[in-house]
């Protein structure tokens, strides 16, 4: 819901902000925002001891005001708001265009388009890398062993490809003579490394039922990142 505080330059303006700061350290939350510099704006001056909620509200926001811009202020005054309160309700109101409002501050408006182009830009870089984290892949050779000599080794390499899994791409792959007429498996897979264990793989798909009547064991020969 929107805030509203209208003409900070009289005292009733002045009795409504002290009401909403009762209690409070700032405008909104527990540390200086934007909404507390639009309200100091509007404030002509320190209000003293008759405000002590706004008195001390507008020392704290100057003090941390002061130590953002260190230069030494000379001084100066804006005309407008006192002879505008010094005019007579009619004259004011023709003076004013319509639907324009200075003292009426909304605290919850639109945000500038240098704000938009600053919030677009950090959603734009999160997304981007996002996108890098999630296409990070790996090139991943893997020894695939029968139990015996007896193993039939074209249904071991169906047995292995049947595997799908997202983030997983079978390769080539090649029969390796290991010794006593047994010949192991190699094959190249390629694996998106957010979505796909290599350690998973194998300990949760190619060495239990179905496929361990076939594949005794697996290793990984090379492991690259892409």
């Amino acid at each position: 819901m929107a805030v509203t505080f209208t003409d900070l330059h009289t005292e009733s303006g002045l009795e409504s902000l002290e009401e909403f700061l009762f209690c409070k350290s700032y405008i909104s939350g527990d540390k200086l925002t934007r909404d507390d510099i639009k309200v100091y704006a509007a404030v002509l001056v320190n209000p003293g001891e008759s405000f002590p909620n706004v008195s001390q509200w507008y020392e704290s926001v100057s003090s941390q005001l002061s130590a953002s811009f260190p230069g030494k202020a000379v001084g100066v005054r804006v005309g407008g708001q006192a002879a505008a309160s010094e005019a007579s309700p009619a004259e004011a109101k023709k003076a004013e265009p319509e639907g324009d409002d200075d003292d009426d501050l909304d605290l919850f408006g639109d945000e500038t388009e240098e704000e938009k182009a600053a919030a677009a830009e950090r959603e734009a870089s999160v997304k981007a890398s996002a996108k890098k984290k999630e296409s990070e892949k790996s090139s991943v050779l893997l020894d695939v062993k029968p139990w015996d000599d007896e193993t039939d080794m074209k249904k071991l390499e169906e047995a292995v490809r049947s595997v799908e899994l997202p983030g997983l791409l079978w390769g080539a792959s090649k029969l390796v003579p290991v010794g006593y007429g047994i010949k192991k498996l190699q094959i190249m897979m390629t694996i998106v490394d957010d979505l796909v264990s290599v350690d998973s793989l194998v300990e949760e798909r190619l060495t239990v039922e179905p496929i361990n009547e076939y594949v005794q064991s697996c290793d990984i020969f090379a492991f690259n990142k892409i």
